[in-house]
């Protein structure tokens, strides 16, 4: 493979990339916990932009309430990570990839 050819393709990997990312940033996912006690609202670039507690997991105590945030901010990332693997691999299908 020429130089030239080489160059082409890494940029057009690179419009691919960047344009998969502007997607990314207007994906959201919602992770859940305690029923639906608990739901983080987040970008698939993993920006938050919510966070909405059931006034009834208050009355729970401090601790079930950080427990909750906890676990819903890592359901939201697990589904963030999933998509952010399904628009790469997207993006980048078809394209040689150095090993």
């Amino acid at each position: 493979m020429d130089m030239e050819s080489l160059m082409a393709q890494a940029s057009e990997l690179q419009a691919k990339v960047a344009d998969a990312q502007e997607k990314l940033a207007s994906m959201r996912v919602k992770g859940l916990s305690a029923g639906g006690g608990c739901i983080v609202d987040m970008s698939g670039k993993y920006d938050i932009n919510s966070v909405t507690i059931n006034p009834k997991l208050l009355d729970a105590g401090a601790s079930a309430v950080e427990s909750a945030v906890l676990a819903a901010f890592r359901d939201a990332k697990d589904k963030a990570d999933k998509l952010i693997d399904d628009v790469m691999s997207n993006a980048t299908a078809g394209m040689p990839l150095p090993n």
